[in-house]
């Protein structure tokens, strides 16, 4: 049953993406990572402030934060250019490239985990990437689509490093909370610096585009609680099986919401990519444990 909050978090990170591609009429996609964080930083210290209180020693710095840190700056270039990719690509596109993660943790692994992959983690790596080639087309895409595919893949860098982090501090003890108000708290510094240096801020002109921005921090707040109650409580292999749920329920509301058409070949690559992220991150998970 824990398992199953995966599929919960696959739905919200979908639905999220499908406000960030509405939102991106009126927002840059640094000006939406800004608010999702601030909406995310709220609703966690509210939750907080309410099960625990403020007495009791809420310690926001601790002896690792300096890794908290370098984990909240890795988690903002996955995020930001995740976002990016969002705005400018199909949804179940965006969504496949970022999860190409555990291709890239499997390729990390061994200097910065110190743990050695297994031939089968590296052929599935390469099957991976014939997944993505098919899905990404470079010799027949558009230069700015293939531009905004670099920035999805990069997303899918950025999150493997962004894992290792979070492994890191879960063997220092690190607890869970601290985390995730670094994540938010660094996001939300650096959109907003970003937001500020790119042509500052979007006027709030309607109270549909303020609806907007809190469904998007919403869904990725429950999101993000919905996969953490999964690791927590569920089989750590199943739960990384079911977060590609991700990108069929994307893939769905692409058809849905905004009637996307795209080639067989296309698709094709999307299957290939989700199939080869299971079973890599199987791998990962057996050579890990």
């Amino acid at each position: 049953m824990g398992s199953a909050w995966m599929l919960l978090a696959g739905g919200c990170f979908a639905l999220m993406g499908v406000f960030v591609k509405f939102g991106a009429a009126w927002f840059s996609s640094h000006e939406m990572v800004f608010y999702r964080s601030l909406v995310a930083l709220l609703l966690m210290l509210g939750g907080i402030s309410l099960h625990q209180g403020w007495r009791g020693g809420m310690r926001f710095f601790g002896p690792h934060t300096g890794l908290q840190i370098r984990r909240g700056l890795v988690g903002f270039l996955a995020l930001a250019t995740f976002f990016y990719a969002l705005a400018r690509l199909p949804l179940a596109v965006a969504m496949t490239l970022n999860y190409t993660s555990p291709l890239f943790l499997a390729l990390l692994m061994p200097w910065q985990l110190g743990e050695r992959p297994r031939r089968a983690q590296y052929a599935t790596v390469a099957i991976g990437f014939v997944g993505v080639l098919l899905l990404l087309r470079p010799w027949q895409t558009p230069a700015s689509d293939l531009l905004a595919g670099m920035f999805g893949l990069f997303s899918g860098v950025m999150a493997a490093f962004a894992y290792i982090h979070v492994r890191k501090l879960g063997r220092l003890h690190e607890p869970e909370w601290r985390t995730v108000f670094w994540f938010a708290l660094v996001c939300g510094i650096g959109a907003a610096l970003l937001t500020g240096v790119d042509g500052g801020w979007s006027p709030l002109e309607s109270l549909d585009q303020v609806g907007l921005l809190l469904a998007l921090g919403v869904f990725a707040t429950l999101g993000q609680l919905a996969m953490t109650r999964a690791y927590r409580t569920g089989q750590t292999v199943v739960v990384a099986s079911f977060a590609y749920s991700t990108v069929v329920f994307a893939s769905f509301l692409d058809v849905l919401i905004f009637k996307v058409e795209m080639p067989i070949m296309a698709w094709t690559g999307i299957c290939i990519t989700v199939l080869a992220g299971v079973l890599a991150a199987r791998l990962n998970e057996r050579t890990t444990t």
